[in-house]
């Protein structure tokens, strides 16, 4: 645990809206869109997106150029974020936005305007609304919106009414250069298809009127054919390009840049003196240089570190480096972390025998003596023979028994540092047990937007929810899964718990066997819809394999079949292709995926054991 002297603190998400927190560089470019919109001031309307993915800067940025306005002539601005409303909210509250900038006295006056139009009763409305005393803009401006929404006539005049009372206040002889509204729309990329559409129709209907220019900060490929919109008809898609003039696309931060931020953020959070030169290029390579991942990273660790007790005998460095380890590879934790007695082993031992292996094949050096046995026993383990014509044909029957992780990890540096660097730290071996053993579970960092959200699927190798979006062909959508039978043949069930109790709860009915012998009374008894089968059952390296290369040979089981397993390798891959199955599985995420694509169909009424078999 962190000691009294260790003071940690958390980092905030809020956008930079000043150069002093600017640490990215974002001001430079912030000042040149800043003039630019000045100098274009006379080509209103128009609007410039300024695009960029999830946690990219595009609200720093804006902020910065609507910092940078202030000092401009007669430039004002506002800010509407869509998020905050939904569907047709969102064209009302856009336009209130902007009238809400216009001076009382225009608004005054474009209500006037608005009620000479009316029928006698609007009008006397509108009049005695005047002067029954002196109204604040929010009123006025209700009362316009009033005016103009009240039916479809109105809507068709309000672009009108609006391009006159704009026009009025940008140009008033009183002021020179003529005015301008920045209007800056932020998180559009978030919101649902109905509400960026309205949106964009306030924009381009209502609002498209000289004087008014717009700042939309939107990631342009969510929003695309295969993005938030992907159910457009031609019509609207057409319609939405016509939205953007411009889009500004924010560079991704140079190396060095990003550093500096990494090291600023330590230095915040207090655990500077925890990264070393090569985990902050690990964070800025891996995080994609993303300034919200790395916050998010950071303070990921602050919250292990302060909170979770397992960590009150190691050192605050083990907790950073097991938690870089879990989010960058996240497949080598899994098997790292896996309960004790499955077909994972120690993943961490194989890996560093697997490495020195290839060291020793690739530099065409000789085994030495002392390692000469521990080297064979592993090779014989997985049936690869030690002698052969070529070191290198050995070792690429080696890399097919083994996790297809190990050879993508083993040229990787930062890894190698990162698993090198905990394993040299007092007490890992400690550690790695206690993970293993089920200890509390890591805080999950989420690594993807916050707003791309679905089911939460209990990874039950590893402890931590994994947030996933989850589809299944939905017959009911309130069970997914209603109908189907799945037999889990697994040696250990209880690793399996967690997620047989998900599957139940989407609809399905679980039977669990421990053994073939169980499995063949329980497809006997019904046959199920899908199976999900272990492969490795006690000293049986492929005892799951030969289960189902029985029932397909005999036909007492011809459906499909998904293999459960703590590693995944290429051998295992292709034995799984021969035998027809789906996939082999090492998680919760992909295990599910494949059972969605077993389940594409809707669910046949169960078959008696008897019609499966020859006649």
């Amino acid at each position: 645990m962190v000691t009294s002297e260790q003071r940690l603190a958390l980092l905030n998400d809020e956008p930079v809206d000043s150069a002093g927190t600017d640490l990215l560089g974002a001001g430079r470019a912030a000042k040149q869109l800043a003039d630019l919109l000045i100098d274009s001031r006379a080509s209103t309307p128009f609007t410039l997106a300024v695009d960029a993915g999830w946690g990219m800067g595009k609200s720093s940025l804006m902020r910065l150029v609507d910092a940078e306005l202030t000092s401009a002539p007669e430039v004002h601005t506002v800010w509407y974020n869509a998020w905050t409303s939904t569907g047709a909210d969102a064209l009302e509250g856009l336009i209130k936005s902007v009238l809400m900038r216009f001076d009382r006295r225009l608004l005054r006056r474009a209500l006037h305007r608005v009620s000479e139009q009316r029928a006698l009763l609007r009008a006397l409305r509108a009049l005695a609304t005047l002067v029954a005393g002196p109204l604040g803009a929010a009123g006025l401006v209700n009362e316009l919106w009033s005016s103009l929404s009240v039916n479809s006539q109105a809507r068709n005049e309000m672009r009108d009414a609006i391009r006159d009372l704009a026009q009025e206040w940008a140009e008033n002889a009183a002021y020179s250069p003529r005015r301008m509204l920045v209007v800056f729309i932020d998180d559009l990329d978030r919101c649902p298809e109905e509400t960026v559409l309205a949106v964009c129709e306030a924009v381009k209907v209502y609002l498209d009127v000289p004087g008014l220019a717009f700042v939309i900060g939107c990631d342009r490929s969510a929003m695309g054919p295969s993005g938030l919109l992907r159910d457009l008809s031609p019509a609207g898609a057409a319609f939405m390009e016509k939205i953007f003039q411009t889009s500004y696309r924010i560079p991704v931060a140079d190396g060095q840049g990003v550093k500096g931020y990494i090291e600023w953020c330590a230095r915040t959070a207090g655990i500077e003196r925890l990264l070393d030169e090569p985990l902050v290029d690990l964070l800025a390579e891996r995080s994609a240089r993303n300034p919200r991942r790395i916050k998010r990273l950071v303070n990921g660790f602050v919250l292990e570190a302060t909170l979770n007790p397992m960590w009150a005998d190691h050192p605050p460095e083990a907790v950073l480096r097991t938690l870089l380890i879990q989010y960058f590879y996240a497949d080598f934790y899994r098997m790292m972390t896996s309960p004790p007695g499955s077909d994972s082993g120690d993943v961490i031992a194989d890996f560093r025998m697997y490495r020195r292996i290839r060291t020793l094949v690739r530099t065409s050096a000789p085994i030495p003596d002392q390692e000469r046995p521990l080297i064979e026993a592993f090779l014989a383990q997985r049936d690869v023979p030690s002698q052969v014509a070529s070191p290198l044909t050995m070792l690429e029957r080696l890399e097919r028994e083994l996790p297809t992780v190990f050879p993508e990890v083993v040229t990787d540096a930062a890894f190698n540092s990162l698993l090198d660097g905990l394993l040299d730290l007092p007490r890992s071996e400690k550690l790695v047990r206690r993970l293993r053993e089920g200890a509390p579970a890591l805080v999950a960092v989420e690594q993807r937007e916050p707003d791309i959200v679905g089911g939460v699927i209990p990874d039950t190798r590893t402890g931590v929810l994994a947030r996933r979006r989850i589809r299944f062909p939905d017959t009911d959508p309130y069970a997914p899964l209603a109908g189907r039978t799945i037999l889990w043949v697994d040696d250990r069930p209880e690793n399996n718990t967690s997620l047989a109790a998900w599957f139940r709860r989407q609809g399905a009915t679980v039977e669990i066997a421990v053994d073939s012998g169980a499995a063949d009374a329980a497809i006997a008894a019904r046959m199920p819809s899908l199976i999900i089968s272990d492969i490795a059952r006690g000293t049986a390296d492929r005892a799951g394999f030969s289960h189902v290369a029985a029932l397909r040979r005999e036909r007492r089981y011809t459906g499909p079949v998904v293999f459960f397993a703590g590693r995944v390798t290429p051998a295992r891959q292709d034995i799984a292709r021969e035998l027809g199955a789906l996939g082999v599985a090492d998680d919760a995420d992909e295990l599910i995926r494949l059972i969605s694509t077993a389940f594409a169909a809707p669910p046949a009424p169960p078959a008696h054991p008897s019609a499966a078999r020859p006649r």
